[in-house]
């Protein structure tokens, strides 16, 4: 049972020396040459004779390798693969003339005259077969090599995302418990409450770990339990703003990255503020992207622009979503306010 490349080699060898012989009845027709069932016959064995000959050349070139070859490697092979080929498929196809009976009588020409000559006529089929041939399975192997790659690339990134998301939501389980540490002995009653917020918060971060992007509106929501339970812990000195354009609420955002924004502008900003400090959260659409915003009092140190984990992961999953089209940074304002700055294409 033939498969559909084998079927699709075969159709095409018959359909390529079907046009070779068609064409030489054309030009035998067109100089008025006599068609006579001798010639017909010298067509049908070169016919034969051709697919024959260039079937053994496709089986050494596949079983040599040399299909995997680079081109400036295989040229010189190929070349004297022609050659040879030309010289063994005239050897054939006059060695059949000979055995039918089927030799021209009215030219006095030598065999090894006529087998030269053949051989030159015969190279100008095999060249373009092998040329076809070759660059045809060239060009396949550089498709599949380029949806192999692709293919890789996007099961690194798979990986490369489920790590980060790996470590992302113990990092944010270690502050939280911290947090809640230090409330058990000093406010019971607010320990409990900070354990249902972080309940809450566990549960939304399972639910958002099984996609790669969530609706900016769950992102917030987690926002939002977060800085609930860090204002149990800061109480007076932690002061959030909001500034949400409602439209952006169903752009896509990775998960957890805002929190993660959020986490840092409260351990890098508002911890080390002895009166505490602000938070605000800004999102909205500049030009074709997704703004989104946190600011925070404080100044940028070297701690907070360094090698932290929670900043190195936002760049690296911006880029590994969206590659150049997103865009993160961190700077400080005038006014004792540190911004992180994330822009996300608009989808």
């Amino acid at each position: 049972m033939l498969n559909k490349s084998s079927k699709y080699y075969w159709f095409c060898q018959i359909a390529g020396w079907g046009v070779v012989t068609l064409s030489m009845i054309f030009f035998a027709y067109t100089f008025e040459k006599e068609l006579t069932n001798r010639f017909f016959f010298r067509l049908l064995l070169l016919f034969f004779s051709g697919i024959f000959a260039t079937h053994l050349l496709r089986n050494f070139i596949r079983r040599s390798g040399w299909l995997l070859l680079p081109v400036e490697k295989v040229m010189p092979r190929l070349a004297l693969t022609v050659v040879v080929t030309s010289f063994l498929f005239s050897l054939l196809y006059l060695g059949l003339v000979n055995l039918f009976n089927l030799v021209d009588t009215t030219k006095k020409i030598t065999f090894s005259t006529r087998l030269l000559a053949s051989t030159l006529d015969n190279g100008l089929f095999i060249i373009p077969w092998v040329i076809i041939y070759y660059f045809y399975h060239y060009i396949e192997k550089s498709r599949k090599q380029e949806v192999d790659t692709l293919k890789l690339e996007s099961l690194v990134k798979e990986l490369e995302l489920k790590t980060i998301k790996s470590h992302i939501n113990p990092h944010f389980i270690f502050n939280a418990l911290n947090g809640i540490r230090a409330l058990i002995d000093e406010n019971p009653g607010r320990a409990r409450q900070a354990i249902t917020e972080l309940s809450n918060l566990l549960r939304s971060s399972m639910k958002t770990d099984k996609s790669e992007t969530v609706p900016f509106q769950k992102e917030l929501d987690i926002v939002k339990d977060y800085l609930a339970l860090e204002h149990i812990r800061f109480e007076d000195r932690l002061q959030v703003e909001y500034l949400i354009n409602d439209d952006t609420l169903d752009q896509p955002v990775p998960p957890m990255m805002l929190q993660t924004l959020v986490e840092n502008a409260i351990k890098h900003g508002i911890s080390k503020q002895m009166n505490g400090g602000t938070v605000k959260i800004i999102s909205d659409f500049k030009g074709s992207n997704h703004e989104m915003i946190v600011q925070n009092s404080g100044k940028l140190d070297g701690e907070i622009g360094g090698e932290g984990f929670g900043l190195t992961s936002t760049q690296n999953r911006l880029h590994l979503l969206f590659g150049n089209k997103a865009n993160f940074s961190i700077s400080e304002l005038n006014n004792n306010t540190v911004e992180a700055r994330v822009l996300i294409p608009i989808i």
